[in-house]
Order: structure tokens, then sequence, then C-alpha cells
């Protein structure tokens, strides 16, 4: 079987998508996942994505979404107390859902205007695992104390930019790993992908994933920290980096 995806205004597609955006509305209001303004921004990039994209890219970056916000939870009251979390509940606002889900939806919009889902299904997949690589490791692996920078591999304190610990670097991976495995089941077999090239896929966007948090540290650290880039500039360079190294091996070296 060839994997093949139709998105865009099939009304199959339209259906679901807008059923995937009224329960995401619902449960970030319920759940207290996004706030006023993220719950907006959630809402034009999830029709974006679905409806231009296909539905499954929805689900992908629901996913996300969902796991991110457990991320954040968790060991909470340890994290606010030493002051490494964004907000005062753990909700996320419009500019966290652009920066993660923005480049998502170009990508959507691209595949809409040339009728090509099939070939940047992948794509969309190494943007979302390598925002998800991020998410985790900085969530998981603030209140780890053996932090080194990336550029010299000396001590520095949790939280700074740059900084990296073993138990970041293994949740960026199992964050990654997250995304390429809902990508393999939600969107590569259902639409006729074969199960053991998609196996491999998801491993190479679980990698990409990974290395997309690596790039995300080293602009940090080289960059952010001077004041160049802002949070939401690096995450958008990293995730494009992934995107763009997703789309250079499946499009153009043609390895697998």
């Amino acid at each position: 079987m060839v994997f093949a995806q139709v998105g865009g205004l099939e009304t199959t597609n339209l259906i679901v998508t807008i059923s995937l955006v009224a329960l995401l509305l619902l449960a970030s209001r319920v759940g207290n996942i996004l706030n006023k303004f993220g719950r907006i921004a959630a809402t034009i990039i999830g029709l974006v994505v679905g409806v231009l994209g296909h539905w499954s890219w929805l689900v992908i970056l629901m996913l996300f979404l969902a796991s991110s916000h457990k991320a954040t939870k968790w060991r909470w009251e340890e994290k606010s107390a030493k002051g490494f979390c964004e907000s005062h509940d753990g909700s996320r606002g419009w500019e966290n859902v652009v920066a993660n889900g923005g480049l998502p939806a170009l990508v959507a919009v691209y595949a809409f205007y040339g009728e090509d889902w099939s070939n940047l299904f992948w794509v969309l997949a190494a943007g979302v695992s390598v925002a998800a690589a991020d998410t985790w490791a900085s969530e998981f692996g603030c209140l780890d104390e053996r932090v080194r920078m990336i550029t010299t591999l000396s001590e520095c304190e949790a939280g700074v930019n740059g900084g990296f610990s073993p138990n970041g670097q293994l949740a960026a991976l199992a964050g990654s790993a997250l995304i390429a495995a809902a990508a393999l089941l939600v969107g590569w077999i259902p639409g006729g992908g074969g199960f053991v090239i998609g196996l491999k896929l998801a491993g190479v966007i679980t990698i990409i994933g990974w290395i997309g948090c690596q790039i995300d540290s080293l602009l940090g650290a080289l960059l952010e920290n001077r004041g160049l880039m802002t949070k939401g500039t690096v995450n958008a360079a990293a995730i494009s980096a992934g995107m763009a190294l997703t789309y250079l091996l499946l499009n153009h070296l043609a390895w697998y």
C-alpha cells in the first residue's frame, strides 16, 4: 500500500477538524491549559492546520499541547518556588501557541495550495517533535542539578538558556518519540503507509526532534543570552531547522 493523505476541504476532514477544535477549546478551558488569548490563537491555528492540512495533523498538535501541559504541572510547586514557571497557574498564552504552532500552520497552508499532504506529513510531525522535545527537556530537566552549558560543558545553574542535564536529554528524546509514535499511528498507518517503513520514519523523526532540542539550546546559549533572540524566535528557528532537515531527507535524498 502507498501512503496517501487527502486533506483540505474534503467533507470528512472538515467535520473531524471542527469536532477536534471544539474538543480542544473545551479541554483547554476546563483543564486551564490555555488562557483566553491562548484559546483564541489555538482555535485559529487548529482550524488552519486541520482544514488546510489534515485532521491527523491537528491530533498530533493536540497531543503535544496535552503532554506539554502535563509536563508543566509535574512537580509544579517545586518548579514554581524556584522561579521556573512561565505563568502563575500553568496555563499557556498566545505567544506560546504561535511559537509552537505557527510553523506547522504554514506547512498546512503550503500543503493545501500544493495539494501535497502526503509528502509534508512527516515535515509537520518533525516540527511538532522538536517543540515537544524542547518543552519536555525544560519541564522535566529543570529540577536536575547536574546542569552543564551546551557550548562549554561547564557547570551552570538550572534554568539558564543553553543548559542541559541528563534528565532533560532523556525527556527530550521521550517527548520527540511520543510525537513520532502518534504520527505513525494516527496519520501514517491509517493513510495506507507500511508499518516497517513507518517505524523507520518515526525513528528518524524522533532523532530529528532531539537534534532540534540541541539546536534550541545552542541558540539560547549563543544568541538569546545576549539579547539577540527571544525565547519565541529561538523555538521557531529550532522547529524550522527540524522541518528543513526532514524535508531534505525525505524529498531530496530519498533515502527510504
